[in-house]
């Protein structure tokens, strides 16, 4: 029976860009245990994470007030659910806007070159993230990951009802994924964590 997991993203995080790279990695070279998995890229926002309780939600707010991430993971979604064959590139490009590349992930011409650098039309993107469809989606995304799953932050992994929460601490390690996603199932661990970073 083939596994299905999900894996949250937001654009800001170097975590989830040290994961998300490793699963790309491990998708393009067929690795085996991780390629033969049924992935889902679950949209989370961090910027509405981090709002107070009864503060408006970051997408009921104007463009210039959601926060730093929202616009990159409009994009992000409007590649994955619109032009699907491309959103393993576009993904990639779209974490190293920040954390390559160091630019602004809220500047609009940094995801136009972005999704331009793997053969998409940055228009047609546009047009799919102006019709609000990709907002609706990290809303209802990012809603269930936190009322079903409890999710806050990520990566966090999605599995047979449960998630886990996982640092990584180096970008694109396929032999940590391959060992992270061997623990999911291993739910009488709860918590290990170091106490400071190894040096």
């Amino acid at each position: 029976m083939t596994r299905s997991i999900g894996i949250t993203f937001d654009y800001r995080c170097p975590f989830a860009r040290n994961a998300h790279v490793a699963l790309l990695n491990a998708l393009r070279d067929d690795v085996p245990g991780v390629s033969d998995i049924d992935w889902t890229f679950v949209a989370f926002s961090l910027d509405q994470a981090h709002v107070d309780e009864f503060a408006t939600p970051v997408w009921d707010l104007p463009p210039d007030q959601r926060g730093s991430g929202v616009l990159a993971l409009e994009w992000g979604v409007a590649v994955r659910d619109a032009f699907p064959k491309y959103f393993l590139v576009a993904h990639s490009a779209l974490f190293d806007v920040r954390h390559l590349h160091a630019k602004k992930l809220h500047e609009v011409e940094n995801l136009i070159s972005a999704v331009a650098s793997v053969g998409l039309d940055p228009d047609a993107v546009a047009a799919e993230v102006a019709s609000g469809r990709p907002l609706a989606t990290i809303a209802r995304e990012h809603t269930e990951a936190v009322g079903r799953y409890q999710v806050f932050g990520v990566p966090t992994f999605i599995e047979n009802g449960s998630a886990t929460f996982i640092r990584f601490m180096e970008t694109g390690r396929v032999d940590d994924l391959e060992r992270a996603i061997g623990l999911l199932d291993w739910t009488r661990l709860n918590e290990f964590k170091r106490t400071q970073l190894p040096r």
